[in-house]
């Protein structure tokens, strides 16, 4: 009987990684195949600038897409 209860307990030690990353792989396929936004894979996110420029007056700046341009 203990001999058997040693194997349940190796055999979940072992499966309870590998269906966590299971679960994680299949997660991240899933926002990839049902993502609303397709972009290239190179595309990279827009940087935050938290201290703005201060080479040039606000009112000086100007609007691309919705956003200051700092540069």
């Amino acid at each position: 009987m203990q001999k058997e209860a040693r194997v349940v307990i190796v055999v979940a030690v072992l499966l309870l990684p590998m269906l966590g990353l299971l679960l994680y792989g299949v997660d991240r396929l899933e926002e990839r195949l049902f993502s609303k936004q397709l972009r290239a894979r190179h595309a990279r996110g827009h940087r935050l600038r938290l201290i703005q420029s201060t080479s040039q007056p606000a009112a000086d700046r100007r609007i691309v897409g919705g956003h200051e341009d700092a540069a």
